[in-house]
C-alpha cells in the first residue's frame, strides 16, 4: 500500500500541479457518470412505471388537454433522464484542455531552465519535459474513459424517452 502511494506521489510530482486538476475533473466526471448509471438502473424504471400508470388511469386520453399533459410528463421524464449529461460532456472536453495546459506549463519550465543554464542541458530539462508530456497523456486517458460512457448515457436517455412516449398511447 505504501509503495502504491509513493508511485502515485512520484507520478504527480513528475507531472506537476496540473495533474491534480485533471484528477479533480476526472473524479467529478466519474461521480456524475456513476450517478446517472444508478439513476437509469434503479430509479428511472419506477419513475417510468409511475408515469405510465398515471397515463393509463386517465379517462381522457384523446383531448387537446390530455395531449398537453402527455407532452408535459414526457418532457419532465426526458429532462430527468438528461440531467447532468451536458456537464459530463463538458468535463470530458475539459480533460484534454487541462492536459494541454500541463504541456504549456512544462514547456515553460524547459525554456526557463534553458534561459537559466544558458545551454540545453538534457538532464536539467528532463523535469520540464516530463511535466509537459505526463499531463497530456493523463488528460487524453481521462477524456477517452469518459467519452464512451457519456455517449452511452446520451443514447440511453434518448431511447428511454422515446420508449416512454411510444408507451403513452391512447387506449
Amino acid at each position: 500500500m505504501i509503495g502504491m502511494f509513493e508511485a502515485v506521489s512520484d507520478f504527480i510530482n513528475r507531472g506537476g500541479d496540473v495533474l491534480l486538476m485533471i484528477f479533480a475533473v476526472t473524479l467529478a466526471m466519474w461521480t456524475m457518470i456513476l450517478e446517472r448509471q444508478h439513476y437509469f438502473r434503479f430509479v428511472y424504471p419506477d419513475e417510468a412505471k409511475r408515469i405510465l400508470g398515471k397515463w393509463h388511469e386517465r379517462g381522457d386520453q384523446l383531448s387537446w388537454r390530455a395531449h398537453r399533459i402527455r407532452e408535459l410528463w414526457i418532457s419532465e421524464a426526458s429532462a430527468d433522464l438528461n440531467r447532468s449529461i451536458n456537464l459530463i460532456n463538458t468535463l470530458v472536453a475539459l480533460c484534454p484542455l487541462l492536459g494541454l495546459l500541463g504541456t504549456v506549463t512544462g514547456m515553460i519550465e524547459v525554456f526557463d531552465v534553458m534561459a537559466t543554464a544558458g545551454n540545453s542541458n538534457a538532464r536539467a530539462m528532463a523535469a520540464g519535459v516530463s511535466k509537459a508530456t505526463i499531463p497530456t497523456m493523463a488528460g487524453m486517458v481521462a477524456a477517452l474513459s469518459g467519452l464512451y460512457f457519456s455517449a452511452q448515457l446520451q443514447r440511453f436517455a434518448k431511447d428511454e424517452s422515446e420508449k416512454l412516449a411510444d408507451q403513452m398511447t391512447h387506449d
